[in-house]
């Protein structure tokens, strides 16, 4: 536009002044301008104003919270978090123990960390949660024995279904409802077969080399009950080791296994963190010492938990003899532990070890398997019953229905031996961990049980007869 389009300003002084009606219809329509601008304005507020809440709404759905856990040997620090529905939970995770765990969310290995060393550290999201849950080290028996962190979710619809009685983190108990159930009336099926109880005289030299291959297996503890057991060589209890004092014996394990494993050799004098060490799958170790004292021993696994591993499976005996130690007919070995199951083929159940609820007492693995299968002596043969209770929890009076020892060798020390006293006893008394033995003889052919005298576990498994004799066992017998 060029200056001569412009209109000059005096020209502007020109126009006919305003009239009064002019003037009320510009003031009309000036406030109904402002009324408009004011609707518009106050509309666009509140426009902006849900827009912000909307978008407030989205960042919590999508936000964070960042939490630092410690791992220990059986303990998550903190045990419980607090977070807004539909918050993303990341965790920075230093494993603070001496062990391998890892923590995952509802146990799904896949929303959680690796298996930590000792004083690894990993940062990880364990995804965004909606409703409260947890997350655990899935190390087998980590979280019965506590290595639990709650993950309670604040807002929303959460806190109604939680008042309502809905996922209580708290409150939840393991074990209980879906574990497998014995029934101690049952038979096995045939090709079933026993674990050998002989015990094989002290071999021969001064030195005992063995390795023993440390697994996981499911194995029939009764009947057409199995459970996954954690064994040495496969079997429970694991290998009955002898020898003498003096004997050196050298133990190499191998972890097969898919958890730490250890092993404890009550008759040896060695460092706790040495030879007893945990070693991860896959390591092995050689585990040497020099048996000083003469007894019945339990050996055992001494992974935390240990009260797990053990009433898992992982325990045996080994059998250092007195000296002079007289010559028998029939030597025989017999461990008294306990099951606590958990669900068919699954690992026992820590929660019941924990409250001293055993399901069965048993003698060398397996439930009244010596009622199955009696163990054939004669009359007026001697007769050597070695037992080790290896518990973990219960005690054993072990007895034999028939007939009276004439000899008694408890923790390393006879307390009765053949004499002009012509004293006797009636049952050898075992706590967990503790063993010995007694001698003795049957008068008469036919049958004679033996069990714990504690007879609430005799009926539970820790039950077995001996045959003396070429004798039928007649119907309906029972003691």
């Amino acid at each position: 536009m060029t200056t001569s389009d412009r209109t000059p300003v005096h020209e502007l002084s020109t126009d006919p002044p305003p009239t009064h009606r002019d003037g009320w219809m510009t003031i009309t329509f000036s406030v109904a301008a402002c009324a408009v601008f004011f609707a518009l304005l106050a509309v666009g507020l509140a426009l902006r104003a849900s827009d912000e809440e909307a978008a407030a709404g989205s960042a919590g759905a999508t936000g964070s919270q960042t939490v630092q856990v410690e791992l220990g040997d059986l303990y998550v620090e903190p045990a419980s978090i607090s977070v807004p529905a539909g918050t993303e939970v990341i965790v920075e995770v230093t494993n603070a123990g001496a062990m391998p765990h890892d923590l995952a969310f509802e146990g799904d290995t896949s929303r959680g960390t690796k298996m930590l060393d000792p004083g690894e550290t990993e940062t990880v999201s364990l995804g965004v949660v909606e409703t409260s849950s947890e997350a655990w080290c899935t190390v087998p028996g980590h979280k019965e024995a506590g290595m639990v962190m709650a993950i309670e979710v604040t807002g929303g619809d959460t806190e109604q279904a939680s008042a309502a009685g809905g996922h209580d983190v708290a409150t939840a108990a393991p074990g209980a409802d879906g574990n497998a159930v014995i029934d101690f009336n049952a038979a096995p099926a045939d090709g079933w077969a026993p674990y050998d109880p002989t015990l094989a005289p002290a071999p021969g030299g001064t030195e005992h080399e063995v390795t023993w291959h440390m697994t996981e297996e499911v194995i029939e503890i009764a009947p057409g009950v199995t459970q996954e057991l954690w064994t040495f060589d496969g079997q429970v209890p694991g290998p009955t080791l002898r020898g003498k004092v003096g004997d050196i014996f050298t133990v190499t394990i191998v972890n097969d296994g898919q958890m730490g494993h250890s092993l404890d050799f009550h008759s040896s004098k060695v460092a706790w963190d040495d030879e007893m060490r945990t070693i991860a799958p896959g390591e092995s170790l050689v585990y040497q010492f020099e048996a000083k004292h003469a007894g019945a021993y339990m050996y055992h696994c001494g992974t935390a938990p240990t009260l797990h591993h053990i009433g898992n499976g992982m325990h045996g005996a080994i059998i250092i003899d007195p000296p002079d130690l007289a010559e028998v007919d029939h030597e025989f070995v017999f461990v008294q532990h306990e099951f606590y199951t958990g669900p068919e083929g699954q690992p026992g159940d820590l929660a019941k070890m924990q409250d001293d609820e055993w399901d069965a007492v048993v003698f060398n693995g397996y439930v009244n398997q010596y009622v199955h299968a009696p163990l054939r002596v004669e009359q007026g043969e001697r007769v050597r019953a070695w037992i080790v209770n290896n518990g973990p929890s219960e005690n054993s009076s072990w007895h034999v229905v028939g007939t009276i020892f004439d000899t008694v060798y408890f923790e390393g020390a006879y307390s009765l031996r053949p004499d002009d006293t012509r004293g006797g006893s009636q049952a050898l008394a075992l706590q967990p961990a503790q063993g010995g033995f007694v001698e003795f003889t049957f008068d008469e052919e036919g049958f004679y049980p033996f069990v714990t005298h504690k007879f609430s576990n005799a009926g539970r498994g820790a039950m077995g007869l001996f045959q003396v004799g070429d004798v039928e066992l007649p119907e309906g017998a029972s003691h």
